[in-house]
């Protein structure tokens, strides 16, 4: 072979090599890398070689080298497929199988160890749903409570947070489990301190002290996912420096994957599963943990909600921290030290009278009621490890890794619901949940109110005692209703129940309902309909003004369709589709289906050639109808396996 015939053959099979990789990745729609497209084509070229020197026999002159091409395609998209299925695009081949061993054995482990901790405590009749009923009764539940708490505690900080807040969501689970899943806790011990300092060499970019003046390595407070520690800067100032415990990433996002597995899991066998949506639970609670593994989500939502403080004219009573940006990372947060201790820790907190202390209760409250019905985002987990009574007599809020979000439209629906709690008004109480809540399918608005007013006539009769458990057997009643509870009104609740143990601590006897109602009459309300300049003010004009105008409208409008309504000319024009979304999906669809009736048609055609007799010899040995057969017989082949794996692709 001559250096030219060399090159020439180079550059066919090369381009035989592009040709097929293209032909295939088009025809499974797939974007893949240059790695695989090489190896694809190889495969395709050994394949033509193979088919090759088993199809061409002597005599058929060539007949069948579409079928032969064809097969070979085939080969090439089976090859991509399978590949993309095992291991899928968007890093090297090696590395990526390697990563994906790696975390199967780990995640098998981790299985192994959660389902020996289910099966000691008895618990898997009641996660499959072979119950027998026996947690319907109240002493069912109470039997059961118990040791799914022991579980939880035993699987670890992970399963612990999610015991912790499921323990308050008094709208999903009966009061049993709400009381033994509060008593959840998780003794952490310290990280070693070698591990700590070069977890802040590697994120700060060079040793602990030449970054700090002066740093503490015995942590002053430790918990499942950081500890933090106190520190000085050059400057002289004091800081509070948080850090993340090294690897415990991995062991967060192994335990989330398996309760989002364990939670699809029970959704599918157990009807208590489906009734609560433990998926939507599971997979809200990941989204939650996996921002509270960002330190620098927590820095975002300090600098928002401190924002937000300043430009309502901040209590001077509450304390907030500052940030040190250039010294805060994914893994290190770096706060100023605010100096005082936790409510958690209780004591007589510097001799406080209980007079300040009602202040500083009261004061802590209408901040947290501001933040969720002014700002719009607030404190989610006001704890009393989160709640400082600061040396100066201010109250300190820190850990901004949980925090609420509400729109402008829900915080002015929780307002008129919380004017119609006040006013003890059923009907105002019902447009008002019909506002806040998920509505279902059907709903019979009538049924509600008069639940509502009973409810009502029970709890906020003269004499009732107030507290959060009115709202968790409101809860109960809507959820009764066929209601769902949305997760960022849910926080709310979550956020003003943990608030009220807070209060609890720092002020024995402290009324958080009456001092709500108190905060809702004299301040919330009337700064929302005052016009003194503030947002919230202005905001109030600009819907009367559009309301106004819309007024005046209404009659000329009112005018209009009655006439047309007499003279038999009213209509509706309904635009189908209008959608682009809608008319992609069904372009889709029509695509899908005309591809597999193609290849239906095609595999029976090929099938009737096949068995036809007779017909024109194109070859010594070949008929026409043979020919024609294979090829629409290959024909089907190809377009059956993009089906197939465009339908296997969809339920990945």
């Amino acid at each position: 072979m001559t250096v030219t015939q060399a090159v020439l053959a180079a550059i066919s099979i090369g381009v035989f090599i592009v040709v097929f990789a293209v032909a295939a990745r088009r025809l499974l729609d797939l974007r893949v890398g240059v790695i695989r497209m090489l190896l694809t084509g190889l495969v395709a070229i050994g394949g033509l070689a193979m088919f090759a020197g088993a199809m061409q026999q002597p005599g058929q002159q060539g007949a069948l080298t579409g079928v032969q091409v064809g097969c070979t395609l085939l080969l090439a998209m089976g090859f991509m497929a399978v590949s993309e299925v095992l291991l899928p695009s968007g890093a090297a081949l090696p590395m990526v199988l390697l990563r994906t061993l790696r975390s199967r054995v780990a995640r098998t482990r981790r299985y192994a160890h959660i389902s020996s901790i289910v099966l000691r405590h008895g618990l898997r009749p009641y996660l499959l749903g072979r119950d027998g009923g026996r947690t319907g009764s109240r002493e069912g539940k109470r039997h059961l409570a118990r040791p799914l708490r022991l579980a939880l505690e035993e699987a670890g900080p992970t399963f612990v947070k999610l015991g912790q807040m499921l323990s308050t969501r008094h709208d999903l689970l009966p009061p049993e489990y709400v009381s033994e899943l509060s008593r959840l806790q998780y003794q952490v011990p310290a990280e070693p301190e070698a591990h700590i300092l070069e977890q802040l060499r590697r994120e700060l970019g060079g040793p602990v002290e030449e970054i700090f003046a002066e740093f503490d390595s015995t942590p002053l407070a430790a918990a499942s996912i950081a500890q933090v520690h106190l520190a000085r800067l050059h400057s002289g100032r004091k800081v509070a420096v948080k850090v993340q415990r090294p690897g415990i990433r991995t062991s967060v996002e192994r335990d989330l994957d398996i309760i989002c597995r364990m939670a699809r899991m029970l959704e599918q066998r157990a009807r208590w599963a489906r009734a609560l949506g433990v998926v939507a639970l599971a997979d809200g609670f990941a989204v939650s943990i996996q921002e509270e593994m960002d330190f620098r989500v927590e820095a975002r939502n300090l600098a928002t909600v401190r924002a937000a403080w300043e430009r309502r004219a901040p209590d001077e009573t509450i304390a907030l921290p500052a940030v040190h940006d250039a010294l805060s990372s994914e893994r290190v947060l770096v706060l100023e030290w605010l100096p005082g201790l936790p409510i958690s820790a209780g004591g007589e907190f510097g001799g406080e009278n209980a007079e300040r202390r009602d202040a500083l209760a009261r004061a802590l409250l209408t901040n947290q009621l501001l933040q969720i019905l002014v700002d719009g985002i607030f404190h989610a987990d006001p704890h009393p490890g989160n709640i400082l009574l600061l040396e100066d007599g201010r109250i300190g809020l820190i850990d901004f890794g949980s925090v609420g979000r509400l729109d402008s439209s829900l915080r002015a629906s929780l307002t008129r619901f919380l004017l119609a709690v006040h006013n003890a008004d059923p009907a105002a109480m019902c447009d008002a949940l019909l506002e806040v809540l998920a509505r279902p399918e059907e709903i019979n608005e009538q049924e509600l109110e008069r639940a509502l007013g009973r409810f009502m006539a029970r709890h906020f009769a003269p004499g009732a005692a107030l507290d959060m458990q009115v709202f968790a057997a409101l809860f109960r009643l809507v959820s009764q209703h066929g209601f769902a509870v949305p997760p960022e009104v849910a926080a709310v609740f979550r956020a003003l129940a943990t608030l009220e143990g807070t209060l609890g601590k720092l002020s024995p006897g402290f009324d958080l309902m009456a001092e709500a109602q108190t905060f809702a009459v004299g301040q919330g309300f009337e700064r929302l309909s005052s016009g003194s300049g503030t947002g919230s003010g202005m905001s109030f004009q600009g819907e009367v003004l559009s309301a106004l105008a819309v007024l005046r409208r209404l009659p000329r409008r009112l005018d209009r369709v009655t006439s047309a309504l007499e003279e038999g000319r009213l209509g509706f024009h309904v635009r189908l589709f209008a959608d682009s979304r809608d008319r992609r999906y069904i372009r889709n669809l029509v695509h899908e289906i005309l591809l597999t009736c193609l290849a239906a048609t095609s595999g029976i055609m090929a099938v009737i050639l096949l068995h036809a007799p007779g017909g024109p010899l194109v070859t010594p040995s070949t008929r026409l109808f043979e020919i024609l057969g294979y090829h629409l017989l290959v024909f089907s082949a190809v377009l059956s396996m993009r089906m197939l794996f465009v339908i296997f692709r969809g339920r990945q």
